[in-house]
């Protein structure tokens, strides 16, 4: 078994006020967490975080690489379930945040950026505490 990679600054990594700046840890999946991105003006918009502070889906094993993948698409479910968008749209960035995630990104149709790339963080639309418990709470139930 190996062992497992953290980087004390990462937000992925520690979960702490690095992590508070944009998202909310909502749980762990099999190799990832499921983070609520704080800025929703995509209702619903997660980020799926692999476990170890890894720059590159290369540098993992084909068996992580494939439980992160079911991550991913286990959360993107659960996502359809409680908000119902017309797509989700993934986004894996990230040339000096060297952690490995994906974004997933709900989109309905004649709603904000439907049919254009998502901005990363567009800054429009915040959420107060009990909307952002509420919206968690509606994803962990659909997992």
């Amino acid at each position: 078994m190996s062992e497992i990679k953290k980087d004390a600054n990462c937000g992925y990594c520690m979960k702490d006020e690095h992590l508070d700046a944009f998202g909310i840890y909502i749980c762990d999946l099999s190799v990832s967490s499921l983070i609520l991105f704080k800025e929703q003006s995509h209702p619903g918009r997660c980020i799926v975080a692999y476990k170890d502070h890894v720059s590159e889906i290369v540098d993992i094993s084909d068996a992580d690489r494939d439980a992160f993948f079911a991550d991913i698409n286990r959360a993107s479910k659960a996502i359809h379930k409680a908000f119902n968008p017309d797509k989700v749209n993934y986004g894996a960035y990230a040339d000096s945040g060297c952690h490995l995630h994906m974004h997933l990104v709900p989109k309905y149709k004649d709603e904000f950026e439907w049919n254009t790339t998502f901005e990363m963080n567009p800054q429009k639309k915040f959420l107060t505490d009990d909307e952002y418990k509420e919206m968690i709470e509606k994803i962990k139930a659909a997992l």
